[in-house]
């Protein structure tokens, strides 16, 4: 899945390598006969990995290239993996019983990235898409539509771009001209607003790219949807692994492995009278970065961190969307079942 924003920047070929995997598996500790939930399916390689350590696998992805891409591995399992077309915010209606283990992996994946029909990266043009479900708002439409002051938050917050006000600023007043349509020139719009300077690792775009990309597939709020999702259907005993590529997401993995392991109640909303018994364990390893031998082999690898957690006996909490403190933005609508 996807590493940090230079890898978003460049979007150039790379191996479809899974991120942390040996680290995911040992916090998973899949048994034989264990069923897992493999809650971002991307290239399939925590899947087969699962499945060669004699799981049983549920893998699910909303982007369609996905699924049919892992049909093959699905038939050569021998019914030990069923493959789910749809959001991993929905991955406790996708089994009719607890599980013993979920492995998420968040982000845009390589696969994506590096084609340049799909619109994610401006390393080659594009249509402004980004739309990992290939459905729904696209990116263009929000460009295109938004008024600047939603734009500025999205770049911002979400893309944390310091210069996010003249960015929206600029493609405003562009747009009256003549809409934006392709990855080239909205990366070329910005980079003329605020400039690039020679030492300057990354494009000046690839923040706005980034903030974008996670706004039109509801990234932030997905990721909360399925760690509520998770805490529901993982069985006592059972096994979270999530691993992330950016501050944002891992900052919410953070926050909900820290409030479901206190034994306070599920959100600072709610009446301190309604105490709860914690419904996940904090591993004791913390969180866990590639080490140096993966960086260099899979640089995409970089930015990622791991974060584990064991599932209490407690019953789930509440699902208050409040306690990570989401941006106020017109968030898309996404498509029924993804």
């Amino acid at each position: 899945m996807m590493a940090g924003t230079g890898a978003i920047a460049g979007g150039g070929p790379a191996r479809h390598i899974p991120v942390l995997l040996r680290e995911a598996l040992k916090a998973l500790a899949p048994l034989e006969g264990a069923t897992i939930i493999d809650a971002t399916f991307g290239a399939g390689g925590y899947s087969k990995a699962l499945l060669d350590a004699g799981a049983s696998v549920v893998a699910i992805d909303r982007d369609p290239d996905a699924i049919a891409a892992g049909r093959e591995l699905e038939g050569n399992s021998g019914g030990k993996l069923r493959l789910v077309h749809g959001a991993f915010s929905s991955l406790d209606e996708t089994v009719d019983k607890m599980v013993d283990g979920i492995v998420m992996d968040v982000g845009v994946s390589s696969m994506q990235l590096d084609r340049p029909g799909r619109g994610f990266s401006f390393r080659h043009d594009g249509p402004l898409d980004m739309r990992m479900a290939q459905s729904g708002l696209t990116a263009a439409e929000a460009v295109n539509t938004f008024d600047t002051g939603d734009l500025a938050r999205i770049f911002g917050f979400l893309g944390e771009e310091r210069h996010a006000g003249r960015i929206a600023k600029a493609i405003v007043r562009r747009r009256a001209d003549a809409p934006f349509s392709s990855t080239l020139d909205l990366a070329n719009l910005i980079e003329a607003t605020i400039g690039r300077h020679p030492k300057d690792r990354i494009h000046p775009a690839t923040r706005s790219f980034q903030g974008l990309r996670i706004f039109v597939n509801d990234e932030l709020r997905e990721l909360v949807r399925a760690l509520f999702a998770a805490e529901r259907i993982l069985k006592p005993g059972g096994r979270l692994a999530v691993v992330s590529f950016h501050s944002l997401e891992d900052r919410i993995v953070k926050r909900f492995i820290a409030d479901r392991s206190g034994s306070r109640g599920g959100s600072r909303h709610l009446p301190e009278a309604i105490a709860a018994e914690p419904t996940l364990a904090k591993s004791p390893t913390g969180s866990v970065v590639p080490d140096a031998a993966e960086c260099e082999a899979n640089p995409r690898a970089r930015s990622a961190r791991l974060r584990s957690a064991i599932r209490t006996d407690a019953p789930p909490r509440v699902a208050d969307m409040q306690l990570f403190n989401l941006p106020d933005l017109p968030w898309p609508t996404m498509p029924e079942g993804l």
